[in-house]
């Protein structure tokens, strides 16, 4: 069966229960350069909605001063949406502390449709959800890790990644906590997160994300069950050591000391899991370890379970692996593995872990319909039975009455980080479409009646955004012809009632008008920052049909439910939440190596973040 379609997301009681930074950094490179072709759009200043002021959700204004507390003695989620506050770094040099700031304006973005008057005294509530991608959680002590790319780039290790798992928890507790959406007035009924789920490939790491979202209790260790066996105790001062004195390149750029700090990245966090259905995306991270190596490699198979582990590299050897990583001209992993055997002598013994090793996609899916990771639901979390040869691992869903979601998946199964369509999902996508479109136009340009057709508004889901799928040949299914984010974009730009793809992988907040070149048809890529690095966003859509021919669809940026406010003595699992955002937002090296406007690309503009996106009713 080519895909599935699965039930309606309704809300259900939860259980009680690196790519090379290389990679990243170059996605970044190249993605923020669209960044200022977004188009026009008004931006409208902070103000409580009335029956004039249609546009500007209630709540905007001054931030909270601090974060109230709840019964259970956890911090209560920091401000509701970027709305109404948002961390700011405080002004200064090397190493700064994050401030409340201001929350960001809405803007109206009307390059696809006008934005007539009134229309909020008009419109009917359509859909309501959240959309988390680039989670990242990460076993960071996997001996398969390539933190050594680090002496090539400061921006190829993140000095945060230790504490993915209590920094991901903090984003459930904030999403549960969201009460009605800012212009719908209905909670969100489900959560989709768009990719990158883990770091690694790993069935702990999965293990772990599956906790995360639907409750339960998680020990991000592996290896010896009371130590820390990472490159944050190596001695070596390529990398970050915050319970220690040694003077390493980190601390020289200001990052704190911070005793006890690896032991509290290592104890267990309970998540009390999504209070919503939620529905899972596969990225390139999720199918291949590192995001870009070869799965299939008997070595990297064996050394990541095993008992050795490489923490450093001759500097020409770096620069050969980054290189090929970069340009994806190794799909078999031929570089790293020769370095691994190369130096397999000066590695240093770790503990063995059987539960580091890598999935089938059969085992991703198996993982997902496992009854212990129900949590709210659906079973399956939008795969199902007829998916577990792992072939297809793309489905259609009810996201609301008279909405579907479709979730598309974009990664290649062998060794690159980026993404493609082949030609047998592109055909089962194009048949979804027309299932549920009562008129669109075929591949001639021609109007198509259907009426068979359940007609529906319709949201599509990926990890990769289109500026990053190419047609380059997957060396795993090489009979099979790949096709690019144009040919998905022209594809979609066929159905009048397509009104987004939502997807993730940049890590940057952007979101992109693509109107049809001659006919008035046209839809939103809405492509939103990780929450491993700076900003650490998701965000919450609302769905809004404005009985003018027009549909709004807006767009409001979310953080964790972690204070922005750090204290250092503070290494509860909220403390490390805030941490990890804070550390985030310093990253070392990057805006060095990326000049000083990346923290600003990833953000994205005005346009990019809290938006009413304004489109043709198909």
């Amino acid at each position: 069966m080519a895909g599935s379609e699965t039930s309606a997301a309704t809300t259900a009681t939860p259980t009680s229960t690196s790519s090379s930074a290389t990679n990243r950094r170059r996605f970044l490179v190249t993605s923020s350069a669209a960044v200022a072709g977004a188009g026009a759009a008004l931006v409208l200043p902070g103000q409580r909605r009335s029956s004039a002021a249609a546009d500007t959700p209630p709540g905007q204004g001054a931030p909270h001063a601090s974060p109230a507390r709840s019964s259970a003695g956890r911090a209560a989620p920091f401000g509701a949406t970027t709305l109404e506050t948002t961390a700011r770094l405080a002004p200064g040099s090397g190493y700064r502390r994050l401030v409340s700031g201001p929350g960001w304006p809405l803007a109206v973005r009307d390059e696809l449709a006008a934005a007539r008057s009134g229309r909020a005294d008009r419109r009917t509530a359509l859909a309501c959800f959240v959309q988390v991608t680039d989670l990242h959680v990460a076993d960071v002590q996997s001996p398969l890790r390539t933190e050594f790319l680090r002496a090539g780039s400061a921006g190829s290790w993140r000095a945060q990644e230790a504490l993915s798992v209590a920094g991901s928890v903090a984003l459930v507790e904030q999403i549960n906590a969201l009460g009605d959406g800012p212009y719908t007035g209905r909670p969100p009924a489900f959560v989709m997160s768009t990719g990158d789920n883990v770091d690694n490939h790993s069935a702990l790491e999965l293990e772990w994300f599956l906790t995360l979202m639907s409750g339960g209790r998680i020990t991000p260790n592996s290896g010896d069950p009371h130590a820390y066996e990472g490159v944050q105790n190596s001695g070596l001062p390529l990398y970050w050591h915050p319970d220690s004195d040694l003077s390493d390149q980190d601390k020289r750029r200001g990052l704190p000391r911070i005793p006890g700090y690896l032991e509290a990245a290592l104890r267990p966090v309970v998540s009390p899991g999504l209070r919503m259905p939620w529905y899972s995306t596969p990225g390139n991270h999720d199918d291949l370890p590192g995001g870009c190596l070869s799965p299939y490699d008997p070595v990297l198979r064996e050394y990541v379970t095993g008992a050795r582990k490489l923490y450093s590299v001759p500097d020409a050897e770096v620069a050969a692996l980054a290189r090929v990583l970069d340009t994806g001209g190794d799909p078999k992993s031929t570089v790293l593995r020769e370095i691994l055997l190369r130096h397999a002598a000066g590695a240093r013994a770790v503990t063995p872990d059987p539960r580091r090793r890598m999935l089938t996609p059969q085992e991703y899916v198996r993982a997902h319909l496992d009854p212990a990771f129900a949590g709210a639901g659906p079973a399956g979390h939008g795969y199902s039975e007829n998916q577990l040869d792992g072939e297809r691992m793309y489905y259609s869903f009810r996201a609301a009455d008279g909405v579907l979601g479709i979730s598309i998946d974009t990664t290649y199964r062998s060794g690159h980080y980026e993404g493609s369509l082949g030609s047998e999902q592109l055909a089962w996508l194009e048949r979804t479409l027309a299932a549920h479109s009562a008129h669109y136009y075929d591949a001639d340009g021609r109007l198509v009646h259907n009426a068979a057709a359940d007609d529906a508004h319709i949201l599509v889901f990926s990890h990769h955004h289109s500026p990053s799928m190419t047609r380059r040949p997957d060396a795993a299914r090489t009979e099979e012809t790949r096709h690019d984010g144009a040919e998905v974009i022209a594809l979609l730009n066929r159905f009048p009632n397509v009104v987004a793809w939502i997807n993730g992988h940049s890590h940057i907040n952007r979101i992109t008008p693509h109107p049809h070149p001659t006919a008035a048809r046209s839809f939103w890529e809405v492509n939103t920052a990780s929450h491993v690095d700076y900003p650490q966003h998701a965000r919450l859509f609302e769905l809004v049909d404005n009985h003018d021919g027009t549909l709004s669809l807006f767009t409001t940026l979310i953080e964790s439910g972690a204070p922005h406010r750090t204290d250092f003595g503070d290494l509860s699992a909220v403390g490390l939440a805030s941490l990890y955002r804070e550390v985030s937002y310093n990253a070392p090296g990057l805006a060095a190596q990326m000049g000083g406007g990346v923290l600003e690309a990833m953000a994205g503009r005005a346009v990019d973040r809290n938006t009413e996106l304004m489109v043709r009713r198909g």
